[in-house]
């Protein structure tokens, strides 16, 4: 593999950071988007999370959200915790009203300033052969896809937590449980059984059947 000097990771985050935000904030507006649309954005949130441990070589399609700084952590987490606990039982006024705090908090340019590149962060929720691997193993892949032709591999380390195993509060593992939680109907009461993953990024190539791509290493940090 090649590393490009010319080329940064940034053009990374500008497809899947980018592609996430503006999907949230088109539904915000009430733009129309047809629902090929919808999905095909979800290419960027939803990579193949490649573990290799006691289970064996494994992939797993896994969601994998963009995460504040940690100085704003707290800060986001409370906004999302007042929303969460005005759920009413009206699954679509929550979703709207979601929309709404994680443009605010998260996706509107204003904000991008407080969002960290370096980490993006999931939830466990089967518990089977990922969850098995990353006990042991840290390292790991994930494989984005966008056909026809947008690929990236993103390598790094997991970091687990887990407050049934810790036995203490865990920031982390409740923020990314209420990111969840912000926009479908809310139960803080499975939180607990879903650990985060918290995937530090160390090498980042395009993969992409361009020119430009196939395993081209960029510069991170950039």
């Amino acid at each position: 593999m090649t590393e490009n000097k010319s080329r940064t990771a940034e053009a990374f985050f500008r497809w899947a950071f980018n592609t996430r935000a503006n999907t949230v904030l088109a539904l915000y507006e009430g733009k129309e988007m047809s629902r090929e649309k919808v999905f095909l954005s979800f290419c960027s949130h939803n990579p193949a999370l490649i573990s290799h441990g006691p289970a064996g070589l494994n992939a797993s399609i896994k969601g994998f959200g963009f995460l504040p700084k940690e100085e704003y952590l707290e800060e986001v987490l409370e906004a999302y915790m007042k929303h969460i606990e005005a759920y009413d039982g009206d699954d679509q006024a929550h979703s709207r009203r979601g929309l709404q705090v994680l443009v605010e908090q998260i996706y509107h340019p204003d904000q991008h300033h407080r969002v960290d590149f370096t980490k993006i962060g999931s939830l466990e929720m089967a518990k089977k052969h990922t969850w098995q691997n990353l006990q042991v193993n840290p390292e790991a892949t994930l494989i984005y896809y966008q056909p026809p032709m947008i690929s990236y591999e993103v390598r790094g380390r997991v970091r687990i937590f887990d407050e049934a195993q810790s036995g203490q509060r865990e920031l982390y593992q409740q923020f990314i449980n209420a990111q969840h939680d912000v926009y479908h109907r809310p139960d803080p009461s499975r939180w607990l059984k879903y650990p985060a993953y918290i995937f530090e990024i160390e090498e980042i190539y395009d993969n992409s059947s361009t020119r430009e791509g196939f395993g081209t290493k960029l510069q991170f940090p950039f």
